[in-house]
């Protein structure tokens, strides 16, 4: 199998969860930013045009962030970043619903109606005017998940998970594009510099991503 890989925070977080995992994939490198993701060679496989994907050595393509993290860890359960018994892989999933929900849709598309809207604009439908209230929209998310942070190292307990991972790499992304934590989040604002000083942070960012301006 390979991974089609690109810049971005979903390929960081799914890149985040294999150095978590201590496994490495083939990559096959796409130009997100020159629209690579979007020509038909891509969508062929993946129609929804996201990265990353999956592609296993039967042609099967998985394509959503999150069902290539449950396939990896299907075959590769330790260390549990999904869950090792079943309460706590609906615990996980639980939460990670409640992130991509409430947070970070949100603020993926209040960049792209927005900050972004050069580079999406002519990738999908951008509603500009919908970019202020889904950016409240992810700050009344955030409250929530500082409210489930109470007591906790992580979101979901005492052990990193898939929920951590993908708030933290689109809150990192987010913060660079005019996204920042609100500091009154103090729990939030916590669990950020605890997963920003492991490892797996720092070397699942891609390469030149500074020259690029963004964390992804």
């Amino acid at each position: 199998m390979k991974m089609l890989n690109s810049f971005g925070p979903n390929p960081r977080m799914v890149r985040m969860f294999l150095a978590e995992k201590g496994l490495e994939l083939p990559m096959e490198q796409l130009d997100l930013l020159g629209g690579e993701n979007r020509g038909a060679a891509y969508t062929k496989k993946n129609p929804g045009g996201q990265t990353p994907a999956l592609e296993l050595d039967d042609g099967t393509v998985i394509g959503e962030t999150v069902a290539i993290c449950e396939y990896l860890e299907e075959l590769h359960p330790t260390p549990a970043l999904v869950g090792a018994t079943p309460q706590e892989r609906a615990v996980t999933r639980m939460n990670t619903r409640r992130v991509e929900l409430n947070v970070t849709e949100n603020m993926y598309n209040g960049f792209r109606f927005s900050e972004g809207l050069g580079l999406f604009k002519d990738r999908m439908l951008c509603l500009p005017e919908a970019a202020p209230g889904l950016k409240n929209k992810a700050k009344e998310g955030l409250a929530l998940i500082d409210k489930l942070l109470e007591g906790k190292q992580f979101i979901c307990g005492d052990k990193i998970t898939v929920a951590d991972l993908v708030l933290y790499c689109c809150t990192d992304f987010a913060a660079g594009v005019g996204q920042t934590i609100d500091p009154s989040f103090k729990n939030v604002t916590a669990w950020f510099a605890r997963v920003n000083a492991r490892p797996s942070a720092t070397a699942s960012l891609s390469p030149g991503w500074d020259q690029v301006g963004m964390r992804g």
